[in-house]
């Protein structure tokens, strides 16, 4: 399922525009419905929970402010404000975006407001589809349960962004008639109760590939009691992902990541794209800016630059492991502050090669549209660095049918994101064995993962004619690539716990995690403010950047939310701490 909807343009929901995509609707628009026409049968009912499903994306509508302020892949307030990117383009392009990186956003930023906006958008279009499937007839209630299932698990699922965003947000149900609620509560509770009953209800696959399943809403579930410490509920629901036998690790790590692969075995929870389906403005529209910009791949925009901490997270040492406590004492190898004219020899030194499908860097091939131009590819070097993104970026060879062959720009995609692979499951299970269960079944679970990325298969190949990408790839690895898997026993729990954390961050690269990942853990001001102190050295608009430990771990409330909040002049809604 594709979340594009048949009647693309009917009346519904506070007069917002739907847009969703996929096979079986797709079909050009034949006019508006009303609410009530929709609300009669289950046809209608489940228009209105596609419509819900739309907004997974991060975009409903410019009304609600653009795509990019509230992207499903969270590249702003996950990985840049994380520290696996930079900003990217240059200072006067999105601007907005600076104060999130160096952890000073107030409380009118248009980014947080649109984020705001979509998913509270999401939550309104859930609950109209609850309240439609709770009132029809004709239908069993087998079938009611199970749709209305569906919709609590998109519920819980906004919820569940907001609240890790924002942390002081109000809950919203079906039954709610005053929306001006006030956020004096922890609604991990309500977000929870959305996932348990969607756990229950939803069947282990769907007939149509975007529907919630009962493993998505276990893992979902499994990391709200994360957000808590709460590892003794969360490795049940884990554990039973695991054993469904539904999920896989895709054979290739790059898999992942390729627009003509969609809701593959590893695939836990994607959100659908689609394109050239009778509209332009569709497929991966939260990162249309993240491309190389000039002469690269997408023709826009140069944002959501990799950061020299993150490249240098992928170096290992003799025994192909990686260097938990010291992996940034030493860079790996630049093209900064050179010609693009200049020789340039990629660094020698042992990589992993996931690497490689994370990052782009100098003279080693990207995809199949040549080797990287390093900081030709850069919009402006001070802002962006080096690197580029390319977990999101397209092949060459599919341009103009799985991107967008009329859009203002190439870069919307086929390529889904990915929210919750089954990588990240066995990660995440393996985070609660180390605090509740076996350090050897923890060490397990990471070694699935490594020997995954230790797949020659899955290895960057060097071209065979550098100068002519067109003839293909080599057998030759791109670069020294070294990874194994932990081969001796875990003994001590704080080194356990940290190889876990450290091969989350790298198999998760630049997928909108580790921000959260780092509060959740509650060593964000710690690390950030290490990052901080030596990227302003290499990126000057960070200097006197700084992470305020019970501040900057959430983004401030939006001042229009609070405005729209207001009986008898006075705001339900109240300020997070800090701002």
């Amino acid at each position: 399922m594709n979340y594009k909807l048949a009647l693309g343009t009917g009346t519904l929901l506070l007069g917002l525009v739907w847009a969703c995509n996929d096979k079986f609707l797709e079909q050009k628009p034949f006019g508006a419905v009303n609410e009530s026409t929709l609300s009669a049968n289950l046809t209608g009912a489940d228009a209105l929970l596609i419509a819900a499903y739309s907004n997974m994306d991060g975009f409903s509508s410019w009304d609600n402010g653009s795509p990019w302020g509230s992207a499903a892949s969270n590249w702003t307030y996950g990985s840049i404000a994380g520290g696996d990117a930079y900003k990217g383009s240059e200072a006067n392009d999105q601007p907005d975006v600076v104060p999130i990186e160096r952890h000073e956003t107030n409380a009118n930023n248009p980014y947080p407001q649109s984020k705001w906006n979509t998913y509270y958008d999401g939550i309104a279009r859930a609950n109209k589809a609850i309240q439609a499937l709770k009132s029809i007839s004709g239908v069993t209630e087998a079938t009611r349960t199970a749709k209305i299932a569906e919709a609590r698990f998109l519920r819980g699922f906004y919820h569940y962004e907001l609240k890790r965003t924002f942390n002081k947000v109000p809950y919203i149900d079906e039954t709610v008639t005053e929306f001006r609620l006030p956020n004096d509560k922890d609604i991990w509770p309500n977000i929870q109760e959305d996932l348990k009953f969607a756990v229950a209800n939803l069947p282990l696959k769907q007939t149509e590939p975007g529907r919630a399943t009962k493993g998505a809403a276990q893992s979902l579930l499994g990391i709200t009691y994360l957000w808590k410490q709460d590892y003794t509920n969360a490795k049940p629901l884990f554990d039973a992902v695991i054993a469904s036998g539904v999920y896989k690790l895709n054979a290739k790590y790059q898999d992942n990541f390729d627009a003509a692969i969609q809701n593959s075995g590893e695939g836990v929870l994607e959100v659908q794209q689609a394109v050239n389906i009778g509209t332009d403005d569709q497929g991966n529209n939260g990162d249309v800016l993240n491309f190389p910009y000039g002469s690269g791949p997408g023709g826009c925009c140069g944002f959501h630059q990799p950061s020299q901490n993150l490249v240098n997270a992928f170096r290992t040492d003799a025994n192909g492991l990686p260097l938990l406590k010291t992996y940034n004492d030493v860079n790996v190898k630049n093209d900064e502050g050179t010609k693009t004219t200049d020789a340039f020899v990629p660094d020698a030194a042992n990589l992993d090669p996931r690497l490689d499908w994370t990052v782009g860097r100098r003279s080693i091939p990207y995809l199949d549209w040549g080797l990287h131009g390093g900081i030709g590819w850069q919009r402006d070097p001070a802002y962006a660095g080096p690197y580029s993104p390319k977990k999101n970026v397209y092949y060459k060879s599919q341009e103009g049918t799985l991107t967008s062959a009329s859009g203002w720009t190439k870069g919307y995609n086929t390529n889904n994101v990915k929210l919750i692979r089954y990588a990240e499951v066995l990660l995440l299970a393996a985070e609660c064995e180390v605090e509740v269960g076996s350090l050897e079944t923890a060490r397990k679970y990471v070694n699935l993962v490594r020997a995954r990325a230790a797949n020659p298969d899955g290895f960057v190949k060097a071209y065979v004619d550098n100068t002519k990408p067109e003839k293909g790839f080599s057998e030759k690895p791109a670069a020294n690539y070294l990874v194994k898997q932990y081969a001796t026993a875990w003994t001590d729990k704080a080194v356990a716990r940290d190889a876990v954390r450290f091969e989350r961050r790298i198999e998760l690269g630049m997928e909108g995690n580790r921000r959260f990942d780092l509060v959740r853990w509650g060593v964000a001001d710690v690390v950030l403010n290490e990052y901080l102190a030596t990227e302003s050295k290499r990126r000057t608009y960070l200097t006197g950047a700084k992470f305020t430990k019970g501040k900057s771990e959430y983004e401030p409330i939006p001042n229009q939310a609070i405005t729209r909040s207001s009986i008898d002049g006075k705001p339900t809604l109240v300020q997070n701490d800090g701002y």
